[in-house]
């Protein structure tokens, strides 16, 4: 290891990392809330103390909407910021490190213990609380690699770029907007939750609406009607049916997961009075997209699916089905890129093995980075298992580690004057 990789690695403050990690999960930065914008303020005060140049800008929310290839959106909100912060250097950045500030509504609060999601409770060497680990503490570690080269005094011959973005969580508005403004890079790495793993690739995911309609009746006289949730259930078992068959012949990637691209209804509503025929269901849930598949293409899988439902009503009163919030296309580092390399050999200086490789059956920002021209991979603290459950936590360990070997990367990809 060359003396300035020791004197980064020995920068960081490992204390610090860790309080700010608890800060930062402190703030409710749900998304589409003003504390998401918050955060967004937060850190680029920040990343202006760590000697970093900042661009803070305030979304047009508006104009995105109308550009090519929008992500689309599920949270109401009335304003966004973008936060991208450069260091000194020639050309663009060799490396961007990117995180999301905004995190997933909390649920059943009886369901946390201690009834606060965001108290930011360390039991030993684990932090627990909404955000954790999807991703404040990929967010924290991208932060305290800069923060350590300003504190060593390391001037890198090639920018290197941090990236915060907001939206992430309800379909990639921030990633978008962000790219949209030109800002990019050689190569990004995306801190969230890997579990020691470096993730090259990701599936997609399409939010989808259901509407399966019925006929009213009086409850005493229900044979004169039609419920929708007795029709919805053929439409139930075709969407299973579809969701086996898309799933035959995964790629190696995704070994060890039975399941790389699920289909899931995530909420049904039927009925508005306790004595009549419901005449209207409303199911809402998230398509897995295949790796290089076309989005356009899925979506038809799953119309068509449900189209063929033979059911008697059905053909007479077709379910209808449209595409409302995030719309995540699957993305992947192209084969053979270097990044894995590097990010391989950084993960083993720090940890003594190198990682293996794998692909992840969620959405993400890394296909918008992709699909921009920037080669993108995963690497971040935490067990994606814990991400938007309400034992929410991430191993400080982890944290550790993968601040070290970002660290690495960053004065090796970036290198040193």
């Amino acid at each position: 290891m060359r003396d300035v990789e020791a004197e980064v690695l020995n920068a960081i403050d490992e204390a610090e990392t860790v309080s700010l990690l608890a800060d930062t999960v402190r703030v409710p930065s749900v998304t589409g809330t003003d504390a998401e914008s918050e955060l967004q303020h937060r850190f680029a005060r920040l990343l202006t103390e760590a000697g970093m140049d900042v661009d803070v800008w305030k979304l047009d929310l508006a104009g995105l909407t109308g550009r090519p290839g929008f992500p689309g959106t599920e949270a109401p909100r009335t304003e966004g910021y973008g936060v991208v912060a450069v260091t000194e250097g020639e050309g663009p950045p060799a490396l961007a490190l990117q995180g999301h500030v905004d995190v997933v509504p909390t649920g059943d609060l009886a369901k946390w213990e201690g009834s606060d999601p965001f108290a930011a409770r360390i039991t030993g060497d684990v932090l627990h609380g909404r955000g954790a680990c999807d991703m404040k503490a990929g967010l924290v570690a991208n932060l305290a690699v800069a923060r350590a080269i300003r504190k060593a005094g390391i001037r890198l011959a090639r920018p290197l770029a941090v990236h915060c973005v907001i939206s992430e969580e309800d379909g990639g508005l921030g990633a978008f907007a962000t790219l949209d403004r030109g800002h990019t890079a050689e190569a990004a790495i995306i801190t969230e939750p890997t579990s020691g793993t470096v993730i090259t690739a990701n599936a997609g995911a399409l939010t989808f609406r259901l509407e399966i309609a019925g006929r009213a009746a009086h409850g005493a006289t229900r044979y004169e009607g039609v419920n929708a949730i007795e029709v919805f259930w053929p439409v139930f078992e075709a969407v299973r049916r579809l969701e086996a068959e898309r799933n035959r012949d995964v790629p190696g990637l995704f070994r060890g997961n039975e399941m790389p691209y699920p289909i899931e209804i995530g909420t049904v509503r039927a009925g508005d009075w306790a004595s009549t025929v419901p005449d209207l269901l409303i199911a809402e849930g998230r398509l897995g997209v295949r790796l290089d598949e076309d989005p356009a293409a899925a979506r038809a899988a799953f119309e068509e699916a449900v189209a063929a439902v033979a059911h008697p009503w059905l053909r007479a009163n077709p379910p209808v089905v449209t595409w409302p919030g995030g719309q995540f296309a699957s993305g992947r580092l192209p084969a053979g890129h270097v990044l894995l390399e590097e990010v391989g050999q950084a993960v083993a200086d720090v940890t003594g093995a190198r990682p293996a490789e794998s692909a992840a059956p969620y959405g993400s920002d890394l296909r918008l980075y992709a699909a921009g021209g920037v080669p993108t991979l995963h690497y971040g603290p935490g067990d994606v298992r814990f991400a938007h459950a309400p034992r929410e936590q991430v191993e400080l360990r982890e944290l550790r580690e993968v601040t070290r070997a970002l660290a690495l990367l960053a004065v090796r990809r970036c290198g040193a004057l």
